[in-house]
């Protein structure tokens, strides 16, 4: 859940902003409602704290611009006046509710996550129907993730996704969540491998007030929050040794205590784990818990490498296209037959994130209304055939063709495999991957 802050007053509005984050919900701020104009059209939110009375742009007059011309976002009304007319105006331009200041800390967080969840709900549905272009497959590979996907997605199985970066683990957790007995119910996805070591315990399991220096309010943990739908761990691989056991203790038991808390919370989620390790050699290694990984590998779903799928690129290409032209305003109407067979030519280390990000390119630079095989300079490799190998060798190859292409930078290279910086370092260290090649300025 996204907020924006919107009030002239600096104290007032870092305080609700703090008062948000504190409570796992991220927060933006502006000044006045110019400022606030500005965020909402370059970003989404879920929901949005305003003030009625400030300098330049009020509050009423941001929402009569959301109404003929800006975004839909839920919005709560704040005002230190306490007049009724200001509430009845703002209702009518679209405000759901209204508080006067002073106000209760809990009674506003309770009303932004009222008002946001819906829309979030909203949003989740969306990109659920967006994603059921992807869903479908003439790979025989992927006829089976997708029959097995259906035969488990109704029970309260524990699914593992596993498959290379950038196949499209996220999407088949949606899929299992969108056809589960709960697909009205949240789903919460966390990337455990892009969050600090230190935060993993917090986001997950929640805290108390006191539980530890700067936890002075309490914190529900994604556990807490997928409740009555589906918790989606992905990177689970990259969860540090100690918490394994808790996890463990967790899915055993059904419940869990908050950091520093003595009460038993029962949980309620689907879980559903995604990895692009090897977590069979983990296990072997010792760096993965055998107990946790036979918890979590109930039913396994193996995605194929795009490489091995050429056959949906011409599918896959026209969603992506369609995907963009919406969002950009392009005109280009479809890729031709040409410009298909080049990218089936190529490996795609990157696999469905890399044709995304070249599709996206493609229609941003091309000059023509149809995509075509100039569109698409993916140099020498385009046609050099498929050498199939073992996940790891893959893997350490599509690393190595990232840090070329980004000339070295471990960032960029990062971003394009759909990896944390911090992943990508680990994976160069595993890998003993030589980098004196790469330019040694990147970063």
């Amino acid at each position: 859940m996204r907020v924006l802050v919107v009030d002239d007053e600096p104290n007032i509005r870092t305080a609700i902003a703090e008062l948000c984050e504190t409570e796992g919900i991220d927060a933006e701020t502006a000044s006045n409602g110019l400022a606030a104009q500005k965020l909402l059209t370059e970003s989404h939110f879920d929901v949005m704290v305003l003030d009625v009375k400030m300098p330049g742009m009020g509050g009423n007059e941001l929402l009569a611009w959301m109404r003929d011309s800006g975004p839909s976002v839920p919005t709560i009304m704040v005002s230190a006046y306490g007049d009724i007319q200001d509430a009845v105006g703002a209702m009518k331009l679209g405000a759901v509710d209204y508080l006067v200041k002073p106000f209760d800390p809990d009674e506003l967080l309770l009303r932004v996550r009222r008002a946001g969840e819906e829309q979030v709900i909203r949003r989740q549905v969306l990109s659920t129907s967006s994603e059921r272009e992807l869903w479908e497959s003439g790979n025989p590979t992927m006829k089976e993730v997708f029959r097995l996907a259906d035969k488990v997605a109704p029970t309260d199985s524990t699914v593992m996704i596993t498959g290379e970066t950038g196949t499209g683990k996220e999407v088949i957790a949606r899929y299992v969540h969108a056809r589960s007995r709960r697909p009205e119910g949240p789903f919460v996805p966390i990337n455990l491998g892009a969050l600090p070591e230190q935060l993993v315990e917090s986001e997950l399991f929640g805290f108390e007030r006191g539980a530890f220096t700067g936890a002075d309010r309490r914190k529900q943990g994604l556990f807490e929050l997928a409740a009555g739908g589906t918790l989606f761990l992905d990177e689970v691989g990259e969860m540090p040794v100690h918490l394994q056991a808790k996890l463990l203790r967790v899915l055993q038991d059904r419940k869990l205590q908050r950091l520093g808390g003595t009460a038993t919370i029962p949980i309620d989620a689907r879980i559903v784990t995604a990895t692009n390790r090897d977590l069979d050699a983990d296990v072997a290694a010792g760096t993965f818990r055998e107990d946790l990984f036979y918890r979590l590998n109930v039913i396994r779903l193996e995605l194929p490498p795009l490489r091995e799928r050429p056959e949906d690129i011409a599918e896959l290409a026209g969603h992506f296209i369609r995907r963009y032209r919406d969002r950009t305003g392009s005109t280009v109407g479809g890729i031709s037959a040409e410009a298909v067979r080049r990218l089936q030519g190529y490996r795609f280390p990157g696999n469905v994130r890399e044709l995304e990000n070249l599709i996206e390119r493609a229609m941003i630079l091309t000059e023509g209304d149809e995509l075509s095989p100039r569109d698409f300079p993916i140099g020498e490799n385009t046609e050099r055939p498929v050498r199939r190998g073992t996940l790891r060798e893959m893997e350490k190859e599509a690393i190595i063709a990232a840090l070329h292409r980004n000339e070295g930078h471990r960032t960029r290279a990062a971003e394009e495999l759909g990896i944390t910086r911090r992943t990508l370092l680990n994976k160069v260290k595993e890998y003993e991957i030589e980098t004196s090649t790469f330019d040694a300025r990147a970063t």
